[in-house]
């Protein structure tokens, strides 16, 4: 097959991959809805319901929530591109500005 795929032009193998990965998701679809109807009747013969609308349309549970931004809380003044949300680690930036005497107060954008 590989030697048919050198033969094709660019505009035949991007329909051909199009094509490929909307068969493979379909397939992946069609699998996923069947093991949801599967854990349903396992759950309904111990006297259980299941929900699982997210996985038999392949949504992530929380994709509500994907993509929304932390506001920034730190920010320094010298160097605007050094922001900080107040998550995670400390930034090197703010944590030596911090060893140098300086009060985490004075980055603090609100």
């Amino acid at each position: 097959m590989s030697e048919n795929l050198h033969e094709l032009s660019e505009a035949e193998l991007a329909k051909l991959i199009g094509s490929a990965q909307k068969t493979l998701r379909d397939r992946q679809l069609g699998k996923r809805k069947e093991v949801v109807a599967e854990i349903k009747l396992l759950a309904a013969s111990i006297g259980h319901t299941a929900e699982l609308t997210d996985i038999s349309t392949g949504n992530a549970a929380g994709s509500i929530r994907r993509g929304s931004k932390v506001p920034v809380k730190y920010r320094d003044p010298e160097n605007t591109k050094h922001e900080w949300s107040g998550r995670g680690m400390q930034p090197k930036w703010l944590r030596e500005l911090i060893e140098q005497g300086r009060s985490l107060d004075e980055f603090s954008v609100a």
